[in-house]
């Protein structure tokens, strides 16, 4: 596998050639790693692809670095604000499952006797999401809210399947409490983009400028976001 001196970091890549293509591109996956799709071109260009994307690389690296889905036991690790903790289980006759974080680690408890354990580690996490969501976002929603002048009608936190926030008709603002686990770089990027959306109903260039006028790197921090399985 080819791989990209980058600073202090080597990027190990996959090249796919793809004739159909008129552009190279790259994507970053847990499983897969990172690929290099493109229409044939020299391994000088690749490296020349790879090398520009760099930063962005591991940034999304570091973003789909996961435990992959299952048990989550002692030693996992979860992400919360963009970056990994270490996970404690704790057993307990009698406890409900619960989740806490003391700054350099997950705890969770759980009764080792609970019929589904999986299912109710998971329920607790997402209230824990949730829950730090509406402590740690809604400021800064209040924030940009003031500095863009956009204020929407009302704030809501949730699980959402296939996005990172949303603004509805009525411009209240729906932000996906997984972000919860980003870093607070690309959750200013998503306040920003659904906060432009009580101006700019649909993505347009009047809709990409408002954004860019609060948020310059937008682009990057969108390409991170897409795709990421959180």
């Amino acid at each position: 596998m080819p791989t990209v001196q980058y600073g202090t970091r080597q990027i190990q890549y996959a090249h796919i050639i793809d004739n159909n293509l008129k552009n190279a591109y790259i994507t970053v996956d847990f499983y897969e790693g990172v690929i290099l799709k493109s229409p044939p071109i020299s391994e000088a260009k690749a490296i020349e692809a790879i090398s520009k994307k760099g930063r962005w690389i591991l940034e999304k690296m570091k973003l789909v670095e996961r435990t992959p889905q299952g048990e989550i036991i002692t030693g996992s690790r979860l992400l919360y604000l963009g970056k990994r903790y270490y996970v404690q289980v704790i057993h307990g006759a009698g406890v409900r499952t619960a989740v806490s974080f003391n700054h350099s680690k997950f705890i969770i408890h759980i009764n080792p006797n609970i019929p589904d354990r999986n299912k109710s580690i998971d329920m607790a996490l997402d209230t824990f999401s949730k829950e730090k969501a509406k402590l740690k976002i809604t400021p800064r929603i209040e924030k940009w809210s003031h500095i863009t002048g956009l204020n929407p009608k009302g704030i809501s936190f949730r699980k959402l399947d296939k996005r990172w926030g949303s603004c509805t008709h009525a411009n209240e603002i729906i932000i996906n409490s997984d972000a919860i686990k980003l870093p607070f770089t690309a959750i200013d990027y998503i306040i920003v983009h659904e906060l432009a959306h009580i101006k700019h109903k649909r993505h347009s260039k009047e809709f990409d400028k408002e954004v860019a006028t609060y948020i310059p790197d937008w682009k990057n921090l969108d390409e991170m976001l897409c795709g990421i399985r959180l």
